[in-house]
């Protein structure tokens, strides 16, 4: 599995820009994950204050360094402003696998934002990254994720009991999975 990525990659789709995301995005970043209905499923409180969203920059930064994901931020071409992220955490080189998550500023939802950042993260996962396998973990109350998934071919492989501890209690998750295989065998993305 290829992790050793030189610069940080940028990925251009029709509407969008994926890129790396610094100090400079922190108050974008504060304004879309300050919001109650984008930070529901995070397992996270609202963002409270620009060092809140320095934090999550940090993090970036951290799962980059450590080669155990890379998050890009979401900007729309022609605008540099970061309207949410797309990226993988939890990568497992040793066995291809890596877990995907998306956030995206409310007043971006249901226009397709969602779906063309995803299937372009995916395309670089399976075809740069060399991953096989690509996870997301989901809410069962998190209706319009299953249905982002489910989209990209995803498949329900299974509900993990008490699987997080998150904002004082713990969280039910369902776990889906896209095979490269299923891909190159005429699935979404």
């Amino acid at each position: 599995m290829t992790t050793n990525v030189p610069s940080f990659p940028t990925i251009e789709t029709e509407r969008l820009i994926l890129r790396k995301v610094t100090v400079d995005d922190a108050e974008s970043m504060l304004k879309y994950l300050s919001d109650p209905d984008v930070m529901e499923y995070m397992g996270l409180e609202p963002f409270m204050s620009i060092a809140d969203a320095l934090g999550e920059i940090s993090w970036y930064e951290s799962i980059l360094s450590n080669k155990t994901g890379i998050r890009w931020g979401i900007t729309l071409k022609g605008e540099d402003k970061v309207i949410g992220s797309c990226g993988f955490l939890n990568t497992v080189s040793k066995h291809y696998r890596t877990e995907i998550g998306i956030d995206l500023s409310k007043e971006h939802w249901g226009v397709g934002i969602a779906s063309e950042a995803i299937e372009a993260v995916i395309r670089y996962g399976f075809y740069q990254m060399n991953v096989q396998r690509i996870e997301a973990l989901i809410e069962p109350m998190n209706f319009s994720s299953q249905k982002l998934f489910e989209g990209q071919g995803f498949i329900r492989e299974g509900l993990l009991r008490k699987y997080e501890y998150t904002r004082g209690g713990f969280d039910d998750l369902y776990i889906y999975a896209l095979l490269k295989e299923d891909v190159e065998a005429g699935g979404k993305s």
